[in-house]
Parts: structure tokens; C-alpha cells; sequence
């Protein structure tokens, strides 16, 4: 029963086998070659990272690699030493860990995001029958007869390897930079350029312009680029040695190198045997002669010093306002002069606009929507014209040239005709905010001073009350305290007079419970500091002492001052 038992599962393997080979091989990293019915994702090679495919000598894999985002791959070349990547499929659409690369039955050769196709091989129509990763870094597809029908040296992204041909057609681009910006490397009309990616290429390097370059046999026409050795070699169409840049002073016939175009625009070499060490040697040489070292307009001198142009200093972010002078807006232009003794990276390379003077060359600048800004030589008369702007570049050595900016009118003053119009706009605007000011500062007084006035006028309440008052309320066996209301009520408003002393009449009144007392209505006092001062006090209290002896001396026998004062405390008007 258990050997019954074995060959069933056994023969269960077999039949799923033969009805999904390619979930057979999903999750094994093939050497070499792959033939058709292979797929999977990122998630399928998990465990070899990604990569699916290796090469004899385990230098190269193809396969899924990460990028910034973790989440998101593509599908690259890479050399496992050094962890370079030498080719992508998919850098512009990088795919999730389920999306599936796909070598079909049908011998068609893709990747997939979702439904969608993200790359595809062009082998002109022809079946793939298998794909293999050779020991050089080479991705190649072949057909029948094993007869290469696409390969990875021939459709470069930004890099190229050791021995691999860059030929008349090919293009290396660079990863745009954060302007958005590509570099371009292409040969073309007998030479190899390098060239920033605007809507209209500005070149910035040549192999003709290279100072550095060893000529072996000048003449010829660059047709062809390889990397051997330590050099850069360059090759015409018959595959002679022309000329070589050489980037490293070590000699290794056998050491593997590549040159990277990055987003920067520069052209770095790396040595892969030597875990991706740099080379100290860069196209170009001067920083400065790139199209962006600095933001646009800005001036790069030094060691990728920065600095705005003296003709736009007093402009918001050395910025000129202008997004597009073509786009059908009315918004008037002028001319600023960017200052003397600047060059830009690309004027050695282009052929004028056009041959006339600095006031023909302003005209035809400020004629043409599409130019942003443009360089004038007073010696040759050369002008030209730009409708995209890298960095300056200060010319200490080399030609000097104008430069003049093309902004939006009104922005800002610099050394330019017109200049004075933008402060004549602004003159109202600060003389409306000047009075505006001054209309709520005078507001604010007149309210204040009001406020002031109507504070002072206001009578001292009458239930105020000193702290001696308070205090004298808390002993017992003090006098009532009564109000002038109230004694006004118990006098029939002071109408009974008993006599009349030096501070006031005395009057007859008689409280609710029929008790007779004597009232002293004080009469023609000046107001007298408030008890709570140490004056005050003192003079409240000969105040009382003369009272009591005036009332002793002048009021009748039932009016005594003491009996009155030790009875009731007065409280009113004073």
C-alpha cells in the first residue's frame, strides 16, 4: 500500500509538471538560458532578490530590482559584484512585485504592468526561442539557428560596458535631473557629443573640442566608441584606432569598467572589479561647463560657486517672471544685461544666430517670442540666440560675451533701457499705502483721546470705600453705619435746623424705630485727600475732633457730637 501510495504522488508531481512547466521552474534561478513558457514576478525570485536569470562566471543577473520606492522595480541587468546596474528595461515605469516578465510559447519577449505591456523586445517579428546572459554583461535574444535577433549592448539606457560597441544611432540618456532635465550622448556627423536634452539640444562636449584626448591617427571621423583597458577609445567606420581618452593611469587589459551618464551630466567611470571604485577623471573636466551645475541664469564660477547675475539682483529669486513668451499672453518684455566678462556652455559649439550689432542683436531678441535670452561678442559680431537657459559660466579664460535676459516688465530695475518704468508703476501704490497708514494712525489717537476724556469726566463712585472703613466695620461695638439716603429720610430732608457750626448746619432727625439724633450736614469743605493716605488720615481725624468739640460748645444738650459720633457712623456724599 505505501509503494501504491509513492507512485501516486510521484505521478501527481509529473502531471502538474507537464500542465504548468513554467510553475516547475518559477522560484529557480536559470543559468544562461531561459527558453519560452517562463514568467514570473518579482515575488516568484524573492529569494535571489529578483534576479532569475545569471550568467556562467555569476557576474551578471537579470532580473526584478528595487528602486527608491521599495515597492516599485525594474527589470535591469546587473553586476553582482559591485551591485550596477548596466541596463534597464523599464526606467520610465517601474512595475509592482506581482506585475509578470513573460518569455511565452510564442516566443515573445515582454513585461507586464497589470494588463498593460511596459516593455517589449523588437525582434522584428521573429520568434525568440531562448535568451541568454553571456559572460560580458550581454543580454542577447536568438532565434532559430541560434542567430542573435535583439541585444542589451545595442539599445544602451545610460550606461556602456567593456567592450561594448557605441556606434552611430545609439543614444546614452541620463535619469532626469530635478528640472526635469536629460542629458544626451550620440555620435553623429564624425564626432561623439554630449548634449543638454532641451527642446532644442545644446551641446556642451565633443570628442573634436576634448583637450585630453591622444591622438593616434588624426583625420578620421568618430564612428564608433569602446571602452578596453584604461581608455576610452575611438574608432572610425572601418574600425581604426583614431584617438583615446584615457581615464585611469592603472593598465588591466582584463579589468571591467563602465561609464555612466548621470543626471548631474556628467560622464563617470567606474571599475567593476574593484567594487564600482570611481575614477578621479570626468567628462567634462570643469564643472562649470555643464548646463545646470547652478539654477538657470545663475552664475557658476569656481568650484561650482553659485551667484545671481548682477542684472537680476534686485528681482524676486533671481527670477525673470517669464514661463513662456509664446503662449499668446500681452505681458510686456525688456532686456536686462546679465553683466559683463560671461560665457555659456554651449556658444563654442553652436553657429551664431546671426552677425549684426549689440542694438541689431537686441531687436532680434526682443522681436522673437521664443528667445529667453542671448549672447552678443562685440569682436566678431556673433549673436546668439537662446530659447532655453542652462547656468553662466564667468569666462576667466576664453572669449567674453554680453548677455542680456529676457523678463516680464515691471519686476524689478537692472542695467537695462526702460528700467525706470517698473518703479514709476509702484510710486502709486506707495503713496496709497502711505496715507492709508496715516488715516488709521490719526484714527487710532482721535479714540483714544476720547476714551481718555470720557474716563476723566466720570463721578467717583460712591460706594468706594477706604480699607480704614472696611477695617473698622469688622470691630464690634463700632458705630451703625447709615446712608445719606437714609439720613436725608430720618431729617425730612434736613428741614429741622438745631444750629450751625464752622463745617456745616445741624439738623433734628428721628430713625424708623423712634430713636431722636442729631445730624451735622457738612457745608463748603474743600475735598480732602482719600483716608487711605497717611495725610488723609490725619487730617479726617482732626476733622472729627474739631466736630465734637464744636458740638460740645454750640448744639443744645441733647445734641452732643460724642454721644452722636460714639452711636452712628455717616456714610454719603462727602
Amino acid at each position: 500500500m505505501e509503494q501504491w501510495g509513492l507512485v501516486r504522488f510521484m505521478g501527481s508531481i509529473s502531471l502538474l509538471v507537464l500542465l504548468f512547466p513554467g510553475a516547475c521552474k518559477a522560484g529557480i534561478q536559470s543559468v544562461r538560458t531561459i527558453h519560452p513558457g517562463f514568467q514570473g514576478s518579482q515575488m516568484t525570485w524573492i529569494n535571489y532578490d529578483g534576479l532569475f536569470l545569471i550568467s556562467n562566471n555569476s557576474d551578471f543577473a537579470f532580473g526584478f530590482s528595487t528602486t527608491e520606492d521599495v515597492t516599485r522595480f525594474l527589470l535591469n541587468i546587473v553586476h553582482l559584484g559591485s551591485s550596477k546596474v548596466i541596463w534597464s528595461a523599464n526606467r520610465g515605469s517601474p512595475v509592482s512585485n506581482s506585475d509578470n516578465f513573460i518569455f511565452g510559447e510564442d516566443g515573445k519577449v515582454s513585461l507586464q504592468k497589470g494588463e498593460d505591456v511596459v516593455w517589449a523586445a523588437d525582434t522584428g517579428g521573429k520568434r525568440v526561442s531562448a535568451i541568454e546572459m553571456l559572460d560580458s554583461g550581454n543580454l542577447v535574444l536568438l532565434g532559430n539557428d541560434s542567430i542573435v535577433l535583439w541585444q542589451s549592448f545595442s539599445h544602451p539606457t545610460n550606461t556602456l560596458i567593456s567592450n561594448q560597441d557605441f556606434e552611430d544611432g545609439m543614444k546614452l540618456v541620463s535619469d532626469p535631473n530635478l528640472n526635469n532635465l536629460t542629458h544626451i550622448l550620440e555620435i553623429k556627423s564624425g564626432d561623439m557629443i554630449l548634449y543638454a536634452g532641451f527642446q532644442t539640444p545644446q551641446p556642451y562636449w565633443s570628442v573634436q573640442k576634448e583637450s585630453r584626448i591622444t591622438v593616434n591617427q588624426g583625420g578620421g571621423s568618430v564612428d564608433v566608441a569602446s571602452l578596453r583597458e584604461n581608455s576610452w577609445r575611438f574608432y572610425d567606420g572601418n574600425k581604426v584606432f583614431l584617438s583615446q581618452f584615457i581615464f585611469s593611469d592603472s593598465v588591466d587589459a582584463n579589468a571591467t569598467w563602465i561609464a555612466v551618464l548621470g543626471s548631474d551630466g556628467f560622464i563617470t567611470f567606474y571599475n567593476l572589479d574593484e567594487k564600482g571604485s570611481a575614477s578621479q577623471k570626468k567628462i567634462p573636466s570643469d564643472p562649470c561647463s555643464r548646463p545646470e551645475p547652478c539654477d538657470a541664469h545663475f552664475v557658476c564660477s569656481g568650484n561650482n560657486v553659485c551667484q545671481c547675475p548682477s542684472g537680476l539682483r534686485t528681482r524676486s529669486n533671481c527670477e525673470t517672471g517669464i514661463v513662456s513668451t509664446c503662449d499668446g499672453s500681452h505681458d510686456s518684455t525688456e532686456l536686462v544685461s546679465a553683466g559683463d566678462g560671461l560665457t555659456y556652455f554651449s556658444l563654442v559649439f553652436l553657429p551664431p544666430s546671426s552677425k549684426t550689432n549689440l542694438e541689431g542683436c537686441k531687436s532680434a531678441c526682443q522681436s522673437n517670442c521664443s528667445c529667453l535670452a542671448f549672447f552678443f561678442q562685440n569682436s566678431s559680431g556673433n549673436c546668439f540666440q537662446f530659447s532655453n537657459i542652462g547656468s553662466f559660466q564667468n569666462s576667466d579664460a576664453g572669449p567674453s560675451f554680453m548677455a542680456y535676459i529676457k523678463v516680464l516688465s515691471g519686476g524689478g530695475s537692472g542695467s537695462n533701457a526702460g528700467g525706470d518704468g517698473g518703479s514709476k508703476k509702484s510710486f502709486p501704490i506707495v503713496v496709497i499705502i502711505v496715507i492709508a497708514t496715516l488715516i488709521a494712525i490719526c484714527g487710532l489717537l482721535y479714540v483714544a483721546f476720547r476714551y481718555h476724556r470720557r474716563k476723566k469726566k466720570m463721578p467717583e463712585s460712591p460706594l468706594e470705600t477706604s480699607e480704614e472703613d472696611n477695617f473698622l466695620e469688622t470691630l464690634s461695638g463700632m458705630p451703625i453705619r447709615f446712608s445719606y439716603s437714609d439720613l436725608q429720610t430720618a431729617t425730612n430732608n434736613f428741614s429741622v435746623k438745631l444750629g450751625q457750626g464752622g463745617f456745616g448746619s445741624v439738623y433734628q432727625g428721628a430713625l424708623p424705630d423712634g430713636t431722636q439724633l442729631a445730624v451735622k450736614k457738612l457745608e463748603g469743605i474743600v475735598p480732602l485727600p482719600p483716608t487711605s493716605s497717611p495725610l488723609g488720615s490725619r487730617l479726617y481725624s482732626g476733622f472729627f475732633k474739631s466736630i465734637s468739640g464744636e458740638g460740645t460748645s454750640s448744639g443744645p444738650s441733647d445734641c452732643n457730637s460724642d454721644a452722636y459720633l460714639s452711636s452712628v457712623q455717616l456714610s454719603g456724599p462727602r
